[in-house]
């Protein structure tokens, strides 16, 4: 009474005409009740399959729910969206995910430092399959795995790496802060972009008047916006620095120093 399929696996239009429909049009003689369809990942489904299914839908109404599931909602036809309820999961509570991420940690017997797996459920920003894929690969290519490990496993920054950038965008002048950001990703091996998403959560913590956090953080959604279309990571490195520069200027002497100095890990 149940077919589950994987759309991004089977998303072609045949799929629609062929399983799904045969499998909503069938009875069975000695089973009652609803059928149920459940396609995951089914942002990933061509336009052609979304129209087909809709018909499906509608036909096999009185016998038959469908559960649709997907990451990107926007990538659902709205023909198909007006046929359905909506449920929104948000990203996972951090607490939550901690607990169960020790949990996987003493049921897999890993050796793995507090701090680590604190780490681990960090970068994860809420998706806990990313936590067991990261603690699978630490686990694989570590016998002792610590926060260091874990940020070269994911290639992540480390956290006094963010510390040190951020004292040398507030402090350093503009062609010596990007030479040391510049070696700073040669040495570490991360892009620009992972940068710029880990820099967030960490000028919150700094002593700043509310006009200045605000517009760093405008100025680095613009940055990551532009980041994600590819373009040249030389330049946008220059505007990161540029745009630390502008808020060092609208902060002052005193009131710089006064944040700079709150900078911890």
């Amino acid at each position: 009474m149940v077919l589950s399929l994987n759309a991004s696996d089977d998303r072609g239009i045949n799929v629609v005409r062929e399983q799904i429909k045969t499998f909503a049009g069938t009875r069975k003689l000695f089973s009652s009740g609803m059928k149920l369809v459940i396609l995951d990942e089914a942002d990933h489904m061509t336009n052609d399959a979304q129209f087909a299914l809709r018909r499906v839908i509608e036909k096999y109404s009185s016998n038959a729910r469908f559960c649709i599931i997907c990451n990107y909602v926007s990538k659902i036809i709205p023909a198909l969206q007006s046929r359905c309820t909506k449920f929104r999961f948000s990203p996972l509570d951090h607490k939550n995910m901690l607990v169960q991420a020790k949990r996987t940690v003493e049921a897999e017997q890993l050796n793995i430092d507090d701090d680590a797996v604190e780490m681990v459920v960090t970068l994860a920003n809420g998706d806990m399959r990313r936590v067991l894929n990261v603690l699978q690969a630490c686990s694989m290519a570590y016998d002792h795995i610590t926060v260091e490990k874990v940020c070269m496993t994911t290639g992540s920054p480390m956290p006094q790496d963010i510390e040190h950038m951020l004292n040398w965008l507030f402090n350093e002048n503009v062609s010596k802060c990007y030479e040391l950001i510049t070696q700073l990703q040669n040495e570490r091996g991360v892009s620009l972009a992972e940068l710029v998403r880990m820099l967030g959560p960490w000028i919150g913590r700094l002593q700043m008047e509310p006009a200045v956090s605000c517009y760093l953080y405008d100025e680095l959604s613009n940055l990551e916006h532009r980041l994600a279309f590819g373009v040249s990571e030389k330049l946008q490195l220059g505007s990161l620095v540029g745009i630390f520069r502008q808020a060092a200027d609208k902060m002052g002497e005193g009131n710089l120093s006064k944040a700079t100095n709150n900078i911890k890990p």
